[in-house]
Order: structure tokens, then sequence, then C-alpha cells
């Protein structure tokens, strides 16, 4: 049985490609008691409010998470949180600064807060391999959340019996926001796919895998750890051939706050990451030299965990068969004169 059975549950910024996913399974397979789903759009909670119809385990409440008044309203009575409200567009946000760091730190430790003033039991926030030597704006900010949830973890566990660790993980494969239903629109329309730079690579998860790994983070977390699963990596390439075969590509260069490759562990960090099969841990800094998780082992003096040196890979083949659809891969139609 699940940690999350039979438990009260929050899901900041539930109403996005994650949150939606989350609640899904969560009703279908951990049965809690109720689902708290916590964002600013009221559209989008319409629309979840249509998709899952009249299910009286669902409780919506419209706020933001850099309220922290309103975010503790809506905490009591609660056992567990999932973080996953953010902004998370790199380039916007270097032209945005201020909006992100209210939203992705200060709106971080409004949930910190919040969940110790409620008595909350665990906190599971939701990062991004931005966050691993940031070189944008909202990786920074993403790191100084993470650093803030697992330092509290750390700590607030024995101050106040509340658990907090953080789960990072690359891309979303078909999420909204990613390129993939671009690529799909412009092979419709008979047009060449903009790659940013033939070189570059990416981690890869399917919504269903992020969902599991952070549901079942609640049931291993002490505190203060902060969890990497084992992802394949991809080529930008394979994913275009993947998407719409045989279409003609171009270069349009790297987007402000990109990197051409991703990381999910600096080296920095290995003296602190310990090996799991599924999974990498790595500790909090202020408590590195605690004992390392039951059955890991620790990682090699020097290793870094980014998508272009990784040893699992996924090809075009493979990834069109995660998208699964008729419609996943379309071949290009004839370009227009």
């Amino acid at each position: 049985m699940s940690e999350l059975t039979d438990s009260t549950m929050l899901v900041t910024g539930g109403t996005g490609s994650f949150g939606h996913a989350f609640i899904r399974y969560a009703l279908d397979e951990l049965r809690p008691r109720t689902v708290v789903v916590f964002s600013r759009d009221e559209h989008k909670q319409y629309e979840l409010r249509r998709r899952f119809g009249d299910e009286p385990r669902i409780r919506m409440v419209l706020g933001d998470i850099r309220n922290r008044e309103s975010l503790a309203r809506a905490m009591r009575g609660i056992d567990h949180v999932v973080h996953a409200a953010a902004l998370k567009q790199a380039d916007t946000a270097e032209f945005n600064v201020l909006e992100y760091v209210q939203t992705n730190i200060i709106g971080s430790q409004n949930v910190l807060a919040a969940a110790v003033e409620c008595g909350v039991r665990k906190v599971v926030a939701l990062s991004t391999d931005k966050a691993s030597s940031p070189v944008s704006l909202y990786g920074a900010t993403k790191m100084v959340a993470d650093k803030m949830l697992t330092s509290a973890g750390a700590r607030t566990s024995v101050e106040a019996g509340v658990r907090f660790s953080v789960v990072r993980y690359g891309n979303f494969v078909g999420s909204r926001g990613s390129v993939i239903p671009l690529f799909r629109e412009l092979a419709r329309a008979g047009q060449a796919l903009p790659i940013t730079d033939k070189r570059m690579t990416r981690f890869w998860v399917t919504l269903d895998q992020a969902v599991r790994f952070v549901a079942g983070a609640f049931d291993t977390m002490q505190g203060g750890e902060l969890y990497v699963p084992k992802l394949p990596s991809m080529k930008i390439t394979d994913l275009a051939e993947a998407v719409a075969p045989g279409c003609p590509t171009y270069e349009v260069g790297i987007r402000p706050g990109e990197k051409l490759h991703e990381e999910m562990i600096a080296t920095e960090d290995s003296h602190r990451t310990f090996d799991l099969p599924d999974r990498y841990v790595v500790q909090p800094s202020i408590s590195a030299g605690d004992p390392p998780p039951a059955h890991s082992s620790p990682v090699s003096p020097g290793f870094t965990y980014r998508s272009d040196t990784n040893q699992e890979w996924l090809s075009s083949a493979e990834l069109r068969k995660i998208l699964d659809s008729p419609e996943a891969a379309e071949p290009c139609r004839t370009m227009s004169a």
C-alpha cells in the first residue's frame, strides 16, 4: 500500500501537464481521500473539472504560491503536498527576472512555510535538469528552490515533523510546451523543422514515468534527498526523425538560457551522490556525512550525469514506440514552393 493511499493531498500547479497526469494516477491507483488542486488559472481549473467530471475527491482552490496565506488556508488538513507550480520557460526568464524569483524562489519558500505551519507530513517538490550547474535564470531559481527544500528536509524533519524532498528529471515527451507538438504541426504543413543545434542532446521521460517516480518518492523519502531517476538520452536530430520522418531540418541556434547538453548531477556533487538500481540519490550538503540510503553504493569520484555522456540512449524507433500513436510519427508532406 502506498503512503498516499487514504491520505489528503494537495498539488500546487495541479492544472499543468504533470498535474493532470498525477491526479489521474492518484485517483485510479492510489485512492486518496481528497486531492486539492491549487493553481492560479481559473480557465485551466475549468478544463480540469470538465476532464474529471463530478469526481467528489477533487477540490479546486484558486490561488498563487506567491501568497503564503492562501497556501496555508488550502493546506489545512493536508497530509502530502506535491509542489509542481513554477514558471518554466528558460528564454522568457531571461527577460522577466523578478517574476521568476517571485514564483520559483519566494513561492517555494511559501510552500515550505505553509507546510510547516499546517503540519503537513511530507512534501515532494519537482525540479529540472536546468537546476544543475545552471546557466539560465530559470535554472538558477530552481537551484535555489532545490537547496532551500532539501536543506529544510534535513533540518525540519527533526524540528517540526515535516519531511521535504526533491525529484529532478528531464523533459516530458509530448507535454504541453514541448517541441513535439510544434514538429507535428510543421510536418503537417510541409515545412522544415527548426533544430536549435544538431549536436544537442536531452534526457527524456514520459509523464507516466515521472508521475510514478514522484508518487514512489513519498514511500522512500527520509527528508532532504534529491532523487534523480535513471533516464535515457536522445539526440534532437533523432527526435525530429521520430516525430516527422523524412522532414528537412535547419538550425536556429541556442536560445537565451539554453544548454547544448543537459546535466542532472554535477561533478561537484559526486561526493554526496549514491547509486540505486533505478535512481541516483543526492544527499543535502549540510548532511553529507549522514549514512547513505539503504542498499545504495557511492558513485565514483568525479561522476556526472549528463545527457551527452549517458550510457542509455533512445533511438528514433524507440521514441516512436513511446509516443505510441499513428500520428506520433507523421511522414513529411511534399514541400510547397
